[in-house]
């Protein structure tokens, strides 16, 4: 179909390292199939494919002639306008409503070949929106903030969520038949993503897009794809026009919750065939072992009443012969199809209770605490045991506060006070290690100490896959950076911990596990985040900082 999105046996090998392995997917008219994975997982890279901005090794994408792909950089010079940008948008829009009045003329005209020209002309009106596209762009630059950003700012003056912003506005403008998204959520607000919800929800062409929003997933997929290389029992095979099908990959109908139940049923099934088969396999044994032996141990007759037992006895061992049989025949049939074991998932172990090394009273207190520039005046106070999320638009000042807090960061007015002997530890959205070529496991030894790796070592931890620990760390992907640096942050736990964005780059089931765990975690905890998926579940305190400061707290 003209209006399929089609991807055949994909693969694509970077370096040393394969991305893709036969990945084949189709996304049909209305269809939005939302891709996850974990940072490194080819999400990216399949977008940039579908786009025909890469080659894959093998395979082959069928695309709509006009598809569209969300670029996180703007392709235009740092002196162009935003009003340019949008306008260029509306280019061929605006050149197909031209068209069709040049091609009317002509027909009224009765010039040759006029009517089939009018009739092209009509249809890419049509499918470039060209009879509403002003209207369209009034709409788009309101729905997603681009209005507040005057026509004549250029390119290069704008910040970065700005420029996703003017980027997203310009695809939607452009009304491509197919839509490729990569994290088409990232710099937008809870406003921008609603209206980007219910755009996408009305949009008539395929939509692919790739992203760690679950909320976003949960509200506008019609399918999720999983592209994390994991170990399945057998062939994942979905019927369906936009099923998915590939190495390690996982297809599931509906959003992320109907994902998250599919996955943990195909690991139920997976674990109770696999325990079934097993239990089938040692009787099967013991039954070819055990009761071969006890064929034919009859004594050899000395009287006739003895030659007829032994020849009863002698056809119940061709009974038992032919019964041993069809077991060995069924052992080495299962032997050879036995499904594998199911590998140990990579599941957050938890927190620990800190040591409790401070007085009672406040960990810290912030009294109008703020950072030119950065960070509002703002004051709060964070108790043993405490939980506070803290969310706020980009540029609100929510990283800087937790750099306050943690002691890394000076105010410029008003002050922090920390408790003595207060321990804090920050996982910061930046990670860094100073010795990129030491291994992941020698990073934590370092990093914690001798002692403490030994009593608390990188694998109990299971934010560090076995088989990434002796790699280094400067291969390792950001999102297995960070898991590695959030395992250095947990390993001796401290009384006040300090989490900025911890979802982000996380495997959406790590994700999961991780904010299970910092619901009952004894000790004081800090997070800040935009995830709405975290932020609605939510139980205890919430600071919410504005472009002006503190905003509310609940």
């Amino acid at each position: 179909m003209a209006h399929q999105l089609r991807i055949d046996g994909i693969s694509r090998t970077f370096a040393d390292r394969r991305v893709l392995t036969d990945v084949s997917l189709t996304v049909g008219p209305d269809a939005r199939v939302g891709l996850i994975g974990e940072n490194g997982a080819g999400k990216s890279t399949l977008l940039r494919i579908a786009a025909g901005l890469d080659e894959p090794d093998a395979g082959v994408v069928h695309a709509p002639a006009r598809t569209g792909l969300l670029r996180q950089e703007l392709p235009y010079p740092p002196e162009e306008t935003v009003g340019r940008v949008l306008e260029d948008a509306l280019a061929e829009a605006t050149r197909a409503a031209t068209a069709v009045e040049a091609a009317s003329a002509a027909v009224a005209r009765g010039e040759p070949g006029a009517p089939a020209a009018l009739a092209d002309a009509l249809a890419t009106a049509e499918a470039t929106g060209a009879w509403s596209a002003e209207a369209r762009r009034g709409e788009v630059a309101a729905g997603l903030g681009v209005d507040a950003i005057p026509a004549a700012r250029t390119v290069g003056s704008l910040s970065g969520g700005q420029r996703s912003r003017v980027a997203m506005a310009a695809l939607l403008l452009a009304r491509p038949t197919a839509l490729l998204l990569d994290e088409p959520t990232n710099h937008l607000d809870d406003a921008a993503i609603g209206f980007l919800e219910r755009t996408l929800a009305a949009w008539p062409g395929p939509v692919l897009f790739a992203s760690h929003d679950r909320a976003f997933l949960d509200a506008v997929a019609t399918r999720v794809v999983d592209l994390d290389p994991a170990p399945m029992p057998f062939p994942h095979v979905v019927a369906g026009d936009d099923a998915g099908s590939g190495y390690g990959v996982r297809s599931s109908r509906g959003g992320y919750t109907a994902y998250l139940a599919e996955r943990r049923a195909e690991r139920s099934r997976w674990e109770r065939r696999f325990a079934e088969e097993q239990e089938e396999l040692t009787g099967l044994r013991h039954r070819v072992a055990v009761t071969a032996r006890q064929t034919n141990r009859k004594d050899t007759p000395r009287t006739e009443g003895r030659a007829s037992a032994k020849f009863y006895s002698d056809k119940d061992a061709k009974v038992t012969s032919r019964l041993v049989r069809n077991a060995r025949v069924r052992l080495e049939t299962l032997e050879r199809e036995q499904v594998r074991k199911p590998p140990p998932e990579l599941r957050f172990a938890g927190l620990t209770a800190p040591k409790g090394t401070v007085a009672d009273g406040a960990l810290v207190r912030a009294t109008r605490a703020e950072v030119a520039g950065r960070l509002a005046p703002t004051t709060l106070s964070i108790d043993p045991g405490a939980k506070l999320l803290v969310t706020g638009a980009n540029g609100a000042g929510k990283s800087t506060l937790l750099h306050l807090l943690d002691g890394r960061l000076a105010p410029t007015g008003g002050a922090v006070d920390r408790a003595a002997r207060l321990r804090s530890a920050l996982l910061a959205q930046d990670v860094v290690f100073t010795r990129p070529e030491a291994t992941a496991r020698d990073a934590y030894r370092a990093a914690v100490g001798e002692a403490r790796a030994e009593a608390v070592p990188l694998s109990v931890l299971g934010l560090v896959a076995g088989r990434d620990a002796d790699r280094p760390v400067g291969a390792l992907s950001v999102g297995q950076q960070r898991r590695l640096a959030l395992a250095i942050a947990i390993a001796d736990p401290p009384d006040l911990l300090l989490l900025d964005e911890p979802t982000n780059h996380l495997s959406l089931a790590l994700a999961e596990d991780l904010e299970e765990a910092l619901g009952t975690h004894p000790g004081a905890v800090v997070v800040a985040s935009p995830d709405r998926w975290l932020r609605r579940r939510w139980p205890d305190r919430a600071l919410h900082l504005a472009a002006g400061g503190w905003a509310h707290a609940r």
